[in-house]
């Protein structure tokens, strides 16, 4: 009781009687949000920024198509450019280097703060492509035309960023212009033709069985070769797509057994796992070709959850000598439905025939891979077969990517477009002459959606039609390694499921997949997570597809905070005044004005912007008149804070280091008592400090969690830097008296929380179906604790060689127990045990805690222990998806002679005899030798 008063004391002295509201209640008016209508309004407005990106990657594309239709190639070309990796070169003689010259550059604030030329494009080409090829020479001459098109886009919609236009010989055309720099090797790997947007832009979704050779022939350089042809063939795959890998000998096995006889869909998760297993491949037996053709197909024609488009084989060999006409003839003739793509290993060609026969009497493509450096190129062939139809139909689909981080560690997205050849004597060729697209930061479409009309606890999110997240605020991309951050391996292949607790996840995500009304018909209790502390709170969802797109949009309003929003209405010469004061700030991650639209206005901070605008100094920035005006209205409110703060309170009162509120509009009053050298949370509330302070994807911890907390009572909270490498940190006081250990701590309920996006310690990869799942094993229903979790954070560290995969943990969490207001018992430690007891301190949180000192022992939460989980069925179960609209499998007027090999190729039988009766001729002439 005595403490209670005491904090009382403290606290109260800081605590703003909200007079101020009272005085101008009039003026408030109460607002029940309708979320049906305001999904609906965000996805307006998300349609309309990515209809005019659309609209600028469609200028791009005719302006490409009508480009080539003008240009005659010639072969003795000569043409200097600008490459990016030469510009501003020079030589010895301070001369500029071949295909370099003054390329001027200048930081720039919309570019990440890159250096850019903003009047020209330039020219990437991968190391393993000869820059002054005829080819290279011709399409970068013709795609010059591009230059006035992106100055164009760019004028019309300042808020676009990367404008680029990749072409199918390998060089890549971007604005603004960029100095590309290679890797330590001086090597550039970068080839815009592995893109996923190029690659999604060049095809229709596809299902693919990869049939990969590995008899006893294919040791050595061979196995390496078909290797990397197989990752390569899988980087070429995306969402959209269907894969499987089956390896054969003597006889057929499924690379992935949890996989056999099915597909699973292709994406990232899926595929780093298929080049985990193809790397433990061994050679063994005699190749049996025809059996694995024969598993191959039955997959592709009996499988029902596929991609419904493309189909086709690839066939990774040395060689093929038996007779599998009549696997085709039983399975694929006459429709040939299913194209064969072969890859003949090695550089012996004694069976290129045969596999080049394979390939094109099953409208596919035939390459030969000699050596590593051949494989990029051949494999990259296929893409070119499949996109035949779509290019002989002149079907322009405009696609969307699933999210992808650049390299500044950016969510990305990417709207891509095909370029054609309009030339009528290579029509029924389909020339695919490249792909253009422009780059969509997430954060940018995630501001249509502004934080301050969700709600504390509300939020925004966009899925994929495959279900997955493209964007979400408890999305966790990154991960650290050392003090690196990376990408996780599976960062975007997380669903839905996988980043809200729910008790009807899987409801939600199948409404939203399918939608067939614009809210949840059942919503379920939610737990909120802030680190190791819950809430559960009861959450409506809306939601609604986002038109010409593949996304679907969804809010989340919490019920109580989310259903009200109340508006006030103050001058603006008194709420301007206010707002200016400097203990005021305001949040710079959400949109007041505005900045990124006038080349002169993005290097002001949200609160310059919105003094300049209401001074009338930028009469033409575009402002959130709503948000202003609740802005305004906080200023004014929480005006007499400040000078009851600075003027009543001069000095540090009983360890009182910072004193701060903060309102739903993002503004935040701060008044330090103690210099940033003294203070103990030296971190607390800095613009660094992203879970304390207003950020695009939450509002700040303690007050959310202040918000759900009974009125009139206060909430103690620890920021997280201070907890770090202290023994007391769950301790408001800690004192020894005599023998007492004396802790205030927090009364607690522990529950179990999933972590489907944790990255955990492997003990080196293994072939079953098994994934870890990491759980501790003590489970205590209520206990008070001064939150030893010290114990289990440090029993969970890591060394730093340690290597870290995608993984699915339990995890103990801890919900605030008011029930508990006194009790008393023993704990039993070892051979020793000690009594304890526990009183609630009034009108707060907090729970003194008293037990004899002499009998304490150290408690540590057991060590977290790998259980068996099944990846298997997670990995190959079938999210509810959309399909894609569009599909271009055949045309009847496509060249299918093009397949790489000769024009006549006749069947495997008659080479393979030739072959056998010389062989034997051969051993009969060297038995009379030796005789």
């Amino acid at each position: 009781w005595v403490l209670g008063n005491h904090c009382n004391y403290v606290i109260t002295k800081h605590h703003f009687c909200p007079q101020k509201y009272k005085d101008i209640e009039s003026t408030v008016k109460m607002e029940e949000v309708d979320g049906e209508e305001l999904v609906k309004r965000f996805a307006e407005e998300m349609e309309g920024m990515l209809g005019r990106k659309m609209k600028s990657v469609k200028r791009l594309a005719e302006a490409a198509e009508d480009a080539d239709l003008y240009h005659e190639f010639n072969a003795t070309l000569q043409f200097d450019y600008y490459n990016s990796m030469t510009i501003n070169s020079v030589d010895e003689e301070g001369n500029p280097v071949e295909l370099g010259g003054e390329f001027p550059l200048e930081e720039n604030e919309h570019f990440n703060k890159l250096a850019v030329n903003t009047q020209q494009s330039d020219i990437q080409v991968p190391t393993n492509v000869y820059n002054k090829d005829p080819n290279i020479l011709n399409g970068v001459y013709m795609s010059e035309a591009l230059n006035d098109v992106f100055l164009d886009n760019f004028q019309k919609d300042p808020t676009l960023t990367w404008q680029y236009f990749g072409s199918a010989t390998g060089f890549f055309r971007l604005y603004p212009g960029i100095a590309w720099t290679p890797d330590e090797n001086g090597v550039v790997t970068f080839d815009c033709r592995n893109r996923n947007w190029y690659i999604q832009a060049a095809t229709s979704p596809k299902d693919i069985i990869i049939v990969v050779d590995i008899s006893g022939s294919m040791k050595g350089l061979r196995l390496t070769i078909a290797k990397h042809t197989i990752n390569t063939i899988l980087d070429t795959l995306g969402e959209n797509d269907f894969v499987n890998v089956i390896a054969y000998s003597d006889y057929v096995q499924y690379v992935e057994p949890c996989f056999k006889g099915t597909l699973v869909q292709a994406d990232l998760d899926n595929r780093e796992h298929f080049k985990l297993l193809v790397e433990e491949l061994q050679v063994k037996g005699e190749g049996k070709v025809k059996k694995a053709m024969k598993e191959s197909f039955k997959i592709l024609n009996e499988v029902c959850i596929r991609s419904l488009c493309n189909q086709a084989i690839m066939l990774i060999t040395d060689g093929a000598m038996e007779d599998y006409e009549d696997v085709f003839q039983e399975f694929n003739w006459p429709e040939r439905r299913v194209r064969v793509f072969t890859y003949l290993i090695g550089r012996e060609v004694t069976f290129a025939q045969n596999v080049k026969w394979i390939a094109c009497n099953n409208k596919g493509y035939y390459t030969h891979i000699s050596t590593l450096a051949d494989v990029q190129e051949n494999v990259m062939e296929y893409l070119h077969v499949l996109s035949r139809p779509m290019v002989i139909n002149h079907d322009h689909d405009i696609i969307w990517t699933e999210a992808y981080m650049d390299s500044s560690l950016l969510l990305m997205t990417t709207v891509a477009m095909p370029v054609f050849s309009k030339k009528k004597e290579t029509l029924s060729h389909g020339i695919l002459l490249g792909v253009v697209g422009t780059d969509v930061p997430l954060k940018e479409l995630m501001r249509l959606a502004p934080r301050y009309k969700l709600g504390v606890h509300g939020y925004a999110f966009l899925n994929t039609n495959n279900g997955y997240i493209l964007s979400h605020p408890d999305l966790r991309p990154l991960y650290k390694e050392g003090k690196k951050l990376k990408p996780k391996p599976n960062y975007n292949s997380v669903d839905l499921s996988e980043v809200e607790w729910e008790d009807d996840d899987e409801k939600v995500s199948l409404e939203i997949m399918t939608p067939l009304h614009n809210r949840c018909s059942k919503c379920s209790e939610t737990v909120a997570a802030f680190r190791r502390r819950v809430m559960f709170l009861k959450n409506d969802y809306f939601y609604t597809t986002i038109n010409e797109t593949p996304f679907s949009l969804g809010i989340v309003l919490t019920r109580g905070h989310g259903e009200f929003i109340f508006t006030g209405n103050v001058s603006i010469k008194e709420g301007l005044n206010d707002l200016m004061q400097p203990d005021v700030t305001i949040a710079d991650e959400w949109t007041y004005c505005e900045t990124d639209i006038d080349p002169h206005h993005r290097k002001l901070t949200q609160h310059q912007a919105v003094f300049r605008y209401l001074t009338g100094k930028e009469p033409d920035l575009e402002c959130d008149e709503k948000l202003l005006r609740q802005t305004l209205f906080d200023a004014v409110v929480t005006a007499p804070m400040e000078a009851y703060w600075t003027a009543v309170i001069p000095e540090s009162p009983e360890g009182v280091e910072t004193a701060f509120l903060g309102t739903r509009s993002g503004l935040m009053r701060v008044t330090r008592y103690v210099g940033s050298e003294k203070r103990v949370a030296k971190k607390f509330l800095s613009p660094s400090d992203k879970e304390n302070i207003f950020t695009l994807d939450h509002f700040p911890l303690w007050y959310r969690r202040a918000a759900e907390y009974p009125a009139g009572k206060f909430l103690y909270y620890i920021p997280k830097e201070d907890t770090r490498g202290r023994e007391d940190f769950i301790c408001a006081v800690q004192l020894i008296l005599h023998k007492l250990f004396v802790c205030v701590c927090v009364c607690l309920r522990r529950v179990s929380l999933y972590d489907y996006q944790a990255m955990c310690k492997m003990g080196g990869h293994s072939t079953s179906s098994a994934r870890p799942l990491l759980s501790v094993s003590r489970n205590v229903s209520t206990v008070c604790v001064c939150l030893l979790l010290s114990a289990y954070t440090t029993s969970a560290q890591r060394k730093k060689a340690d290597i870290l995969q995608p993984c699915d943990t339990e995890y103990p969490s801890f919900v605030y127990e008011p029930s508990i207001k006194e009790t008393n018992s023993l704990i039993k430690c070892g051979r020793c045990q000690k009594m304890f007891v526990t009183q609630a301190v009034p009108d707060s949180n907090l729970l003194i805690l008293v037990m004899l000192l002499m009998l304490m022992c150290v408690v540590v939460l057991d060590v977290c222990l790998h259980n068996a989980s099944v990846k298997c069925d997670r990995m190959k179960s079938q999210k509810v998806r959309r399909r894609p609209e569009s599909c271009h499998a055949y045309h009847p007027h496509e060249n299918a002679k093009e397949c790489g090999g000769a024009s006549h190729i006749y069947p495997s039988v008659s080479l393979f005899l030739t072959c056998l009766t010389a062989s034997l001729a051969c051993l009969k002439a060297s038995a009379l030798v030796c005789r």
